[in-house]
């Protein structure tokens, strides 16, 4: 059910991104040796451009946790890369408001990234990979 809801949340986030063009800021997803990709989704329309880019890192001696535990943005386009100095997989998801936006697993030297337009209010930010997000590697993102 909760893949249902992100595809149909995808699909009504396409459309309308599709036709807009012009916006390749280069920072496209994918063919980096990280890996990386982004991958967006959207509970409201558009917002036009701009944005802002939060960064995490994983810590680099394996620890289970990020060098920040909270963030702060304003609403609209936010994107969070996280940079994994370390030699475990990580990666980074989003969720709140009905909104959950994953970014891939990578290994060290790699970025994971996730980028969608938010509403003011607080988000969960975690590492997915099986027993991170427990042993505490997580924290609280407030859209202002």
């Amino acid at each position: 059910m909760r893949a249902l809801s992100l595809i149909v949340l995808l699909s009504a986030f396409a459309i309308p991104v599709a036709g807009c063009g012009g916006d390749d800021d280069n920072g496209g997803g994918g063919s980096s040796s990280g890996g990386s990709t982004t991958k967006e989704s959207s509970s409201g329309g558009g917002g036009g451009g701009g944005g802002q880019t939060l960064k995490l890192t994983a810590d680099p001696g394996g620890a289970l946790k990020f060098d920040k535990s909270s963030l702060t943005a304003k609403a609209g386009k936010v994107t969070i890369e996280m940079d994994n100095p370390s030699s475990l997989p990580h990666s980074i998801e989003v969720e709140g408001k009905g909104m959950e936006l994953k970014g891939d697993i990578v290994t060290k030297g790699g970025a994971s990234k996730v980028s969608g337009t938010l509403k003011p209010g607080d988000y969960e930010f975690y590492c997915p990979v099986d027993g991170h997000k427990a042993a505490g590697m997580k924290g609280t993102l407030t859209v202002n």
